[in-house]
């Protein structure tokens, strides 16, 4: 999809239509080709390119409306944002790995390379729509067309496709982004990208505008606190509780992010993004 110039942040709903997941034009890939352990996000081990045993031959989870409750949180934070489709529908013409046992091999090694791609895509949308017209939006723009490309390209380029080089590269780039757009917040505190912050007591803590880029932020209490523009690429939300707290504006946040962490009605989120259902039971449950 294009961009169009100078768009509004709060259509990026619209301009991300072609990133969100829709499992009926997909083969249950995320339920085939990661492997996951036994552990608090999952209650068994699967190996990877193996089906779990949830998966029903619709290519549906069986017990999507109570993941939560049966041991799988870790399904629950997933999300391919469009990954699925565009291997199934397009990298491999609509094939599915159970009637093509020959293309399955390839459909789970090309399926993680094209959630990077849609990653890629979902924050590069987003970049677009913060800049004025400029070489810097320019570059964003030719970014996001290089990585659509890569997107459409055969599977055999897919698999030798170095996604992690690329992914780097647009970090960079995403990173200019963030210090031309958080540059507008007067007096902000120190940034704290990469920064150990697991359990930290940052409950009101004004963070408008700071960089939180791959913090670890894994049951920090952060109710009430300040992340108006923080930049939260990467940031590590576990169990971080985000009652309260105010993510107007907040720059590279992905849905799995919010899914991952705590809050309420209170929150307040970018407009792109929704309020994960679980935030309302794990509120009740608290005030009992």
């Amino acid at each position: 999809m294009t961009v169009p110039r100078s768009a509004d942040p709060a259509d990026l709903a619209t301009l991300r239509a072609d990133l969100v997941a829709d499992c009926s034009r997909c083969v249950g890939l995320c339920c085939v080709a990661p492997a996951f352990a036994a552990s608090a996000d999952f209650a068994i081990d699967k190996p990877a390119s193996s089906p779990c045993p949830n998966l029903q031959v619709d290519s549906r989870c069986g017990i999507h409306d109570r993941l939560r409750d049966r041991g799988f949180p870790g399904c629950t934070v997933f999300d391919c944002l469009g990954a699925g489709q565009r291997v199934t529908q397009h990298t491999m013409g609509g094939r599915d790995w159970r009637d093509a046992p020959e293309v399955a091999a390839t459909m789970f090694a090309v399926f993680p390379v094209m959630r990077q791609l849609t990653e890629l895509l979902w924050h590069l949308t987003e970049a677009s729509t913060l800049l004025p017209d400029g070489p810097l939006r320019t570059a964003v723009a030719a970014a996001r067309a290089r990585t659509e490309a890569h997107t459409l390209a055969p599977a055999p380029d897919l698999v030798a496709l170095d996604a992690g080089g690329w992914r780097r590269e647009v970090g960079e780039l995403l990173g200019r982004v963030s210090e031309a757009v958080r540059a507008e917040v007067p007096e902000r505190a120190r940034d704290r990208r990469g920064a150990d912050l697991m359990g930290a007591a940052l409950r009101g803590a004004d963070l408008h505008g700071v960089s939180l880029r791959g913090a670890y932020l894994i049951g920090a209490d952060l109710r009430g606190a300040d992340l108006r523009r923080a930049d939260l690429l990467g940031a590590d939300l576990r169990a971080a509780d985000l009652r309260g707290a105010d993510l107007t504006g907040a720059l590279f946040l992905i849905q799995p992010q919010l899914t991952a962490a705590t809050g309420d009605a209170a929150t307040r989120l970018p407009a792109a993004l929704g309020r994960p259902g679980h935030w309302a039971r794990t509120s009740e449950r608290r005030r009992r």
